[in-house]
C-alpha cells in the first residue's frame, strides 16, 4: 500500500516486538518476525519434513530437491543453487584468502578449510574411535578407521572383484590395470 510505502522513505516503525526492542514498518514483517521468538515453522517440504518460519526460506530449499541451479558463475560453466554458494565459489576464481588462522600466517577462503589447521594447533581431535583409543582432527578420518575395525571395503574395482577400504588404495590399484606409473 501507499502507507508501508511511505514508511520505508520516513522510516517510521509501528509494530514493535513485545519480547524484544525490534520494531518493523511492515504488519508482515513483525508476524515473520515474531516466529522466531515462537519457533513456529509453518512452511514445511514434502520431500524431507524440513520446516521453515517463511516461505521464501522453503522455496530456496526446494531447490536443493529439485537440483535446480539458477546462479551461474560468469568465469566458469558451474552453477549454484543458491547465490551464497555462488560468491563462496567466486573467491576460487579472485584468490580471496578472508578467514586467516590467529595461530600462524595462513590465510583460507572458506570458514570450513580453517577448522583443521586450528585444530593442528591445539592439538584438538574431536573424532574419538569407540573401538580403539585413537582420535582424529576429522571425521572423514575415523570413518576410514573405522574400516579397519568392520571389515568394510566400500570401493570395489570396475575391471576385477577386488575391494578396497578407501579410496585412494582403489585409485592406485586400478594403475595396475592401465599400467600408469605416475611417479616415475
Amino acid at each position: 500500500t501507499l502507507i508501508s510505502h511511505h514508511r520505508t522513505h520516513s522510516g517510521e516503525k509501528p509494530y514493535q516486538c513485545c519480547q524484544c526492542d525490534q520494531a518493523f514498518s511492515l504488519n508482515i514483517s513483525i508476524i515473520y518476525h515474531m516466529r522466531t521468538h515462537t519457533g513456529e515453522k509453518p512452511y514445511q517440504c514434502r520431500q524431507c519434513d524440513k520446516a521453515f518460519s517463511q516461505n521464501n526460506d522453503l522455496i530456496k530449499h526446494m531447490r536443493i530437491h529439485t537440483r535446480e541451479k539458477t546462479c551461474q558463475c560468469n568465469l566458469c560453466d558451474k552453477a549454484f543453487s543458491m547465490n551464497c554458494y555462488l560468491i563462496k565459489h567466486l573467491r576460487t576464481h579472485t584468490g580471496e584468502k578472508t578467514y586467516q588462522c590467529r595461530q600462524c600466517d595462513k590465510a583460507f577462503s572458506l570458514k570450513t578449510y580453517l577448522i583443521s589447521p586450528q585444530r593442528t594447533h591445539t592439538r584438538q581431535k574431536p573424532y574419538q574411535c569407540c573401538q580403539c583409543d585413537q582420535a582424529f582432527l576429522q571425521n572423514n578420518s575415523l570413518i576410514k578407521h573405522m574400516r579397519t575395525h568392520t571389515g568394510e571395503k566400500p570401493f570395489q574395482c570396475s575391471l576385477c572383484v577386488k575391494t578396497f577400504s578407501n579410496n585412494s588404495d582403489l585409485i592406485a590399484h586400478l594403475r595396475t590395470h592401465t599400467g600408469e606409473k605416475p611417479y616415475q
